[in-house]
């Protein structure tokens, strides 16, 4: 069976598109006319038989994704139907993959399946906090303004990755030249020195001795050890992901320092982010906390969400709960409190969210500018110590043999 896209005439002498699943397209024409339509158009647009391509993540993907959203956004806002804007952005895309990603969400729609449920099961195409803003905009009938918002978020996301992968251009080019450095002098260097130094045995300096050892245990057992290595960190990175293990991951991530406050910041700004669109939306905040749960991606921070949720919707207020959790900053609980107050929470959390995202983008861009020089040091450090091993034992090399 294929897919075919067709327009149609109504009784009343509307237009009407979609697209219809078929053998042929003589049985499409036959199912429209069966329906009370009137075929105009009937065209092939993929078959069926073939998977749909999986999305790679990569920057070009999420900007595509970004842009197709936005696209989304402005066809709702000028009152076109779901169904219609869907086919319109999945048309409109020119990246394969993306392209076959947003025709399965279109067929999932016109199966009667929710935008938010669509993306949701669209793992690959769309972050968690998608369709939770996706729902918002479902329970307060403005998926517009909400796909806008989801469109801002995402270039917003992308824009400070992209400045994290610029920033750290140098500081990896400079540890790998550094690395590479280190392996000539361990897998070449030292090697010539070996056989000067052979009789020297246990008279050489430590130090000497220790970094002799390192160039043979690198040259030897190298390979294997990358192997092994390899080995243990595709396994510790499956059993991390296990659900036995991932709670108990996530507490201790939050934890680390410098760390711990850039994940908690990173969250808890697009949690703010969705919270506040619901809010603003009009949907009612124990049911907003409960969408914007499913933006967390940190598992301690969404059970602490969950008993806010619960909590707010036994009667609490949402300060006393968040900060009940401690999982909020103080700063932050003083823009939550402000907008209890005046009722204006959903304005304040946006503003939150904002603040966060740029105290994000402060911490990575510090943590980049403390790791260029530490990298210059630590290496700078290894390859000296290399050095002087070797030159300590050249110098002393006419005492050990008047020693022999």
């Amino acid at each position: 069976m294929a897919v075919f896209r067709y327009r149609a005439a109504t009784t009343a002498g509307a237009l009407s598109a979609g697209q219809l699943e078929g053998g042929s397209s003589a049985q499409v024409i036959d199912q429209l006319r069966r329906s009370g339509l009137t075929p105009i158009e009937v065209v092939e647009t993929q078959a069926l038989a073939q998977p749909a391509a999986r999305v790679r993540p990569s920057a070009a993907s999420r900007r595509a994704v970004a842009v197709a959203i936005g696209e989304l956004a402005v066809l709702l806002g000028a009152d076109l139907t779901l169904d219609r804007a869907l086919g319109v952005c999945a048309d409109n895309i020119e990246r394969p993959a993306e392209k076959a990603a947003f025709a399965e969400l279109h067929r999932r729609v016109k199966e009667g399946a929710p935008l938010s449920r669509a993306m949701a099961e669209a793992k690959d195409l769309f972050p968690p906090m998608a369709s939770a803003m996706a729902e918002a905009g479902e329970a307060n009938g403005r998926l517009d303004v909400a796909m806008a918002r989801l469109a801002e978020t995402l270039e917003r996301t992308e824009a400070l990755r992209q400045v994290v992968a610029a920033a750290m251009v140098y500081p990896v080019i400079l540890a790998v030249i550094a690395t590479g450095v280190i392996l000539t002098m361990l897998l070449w260097v030292i090697p010539q020195f070996e056989g000067l130094f052979s009789d020297a045995g246990a008279k050489l300096p430590f130090m000497t001795r220790l970094v002799m050892g390192i160039s043979h245990a690198v040259r030897r057992y190298g390979l294997v050890g990358l192997g092994v290595a390899s080995v243990a960190g595709f396994a510790l990175t499956r059993w991390v992901r296990g659900p036995a293990m991932r709670g108990t991951f996530d507490r201790w991530v939050l934890g680390l320092p410098q760390i711990g406050t850039l994940v908690t910041a990173t969250e808890l700004g697009r949690y703010t982010r969705v919270l506040g669109s619901l809010v603003d939306g009009g949907v009612p905040l124990p049911d907003a906390l409960a969408i914007a749960r499913r933006s967390l991606v940190n598992t301690h921070l969404s059970a602490a969400a969950g008993r806010v949720a619960s909590g707010v919707k036994q009667g609490a207020g949402l300060t006393a709960s968040l900060s009940a959790e401690g999982v909020f900053p103080r700063a932050a609980l003083s823009f939550v409190r402000t907008g209890e107050e005046t009722a204006r929470l959903g304005l304040m959390l946006g503003r939150l969210a904002d603040v966060l995202d740029r105290d994000v983008r402060q911490r990575i861009e510090g943590l980049i500018a403390i790791l260029t020089p530490l990298i210059t040091v630590i290496m700078g450090a290894i390859v000296a110590t290399v050095i002087a091993s070797i030159m300590t034992a050249i110098l002393g090399f006419n005492d050990l043999a008047l020693s022999s």
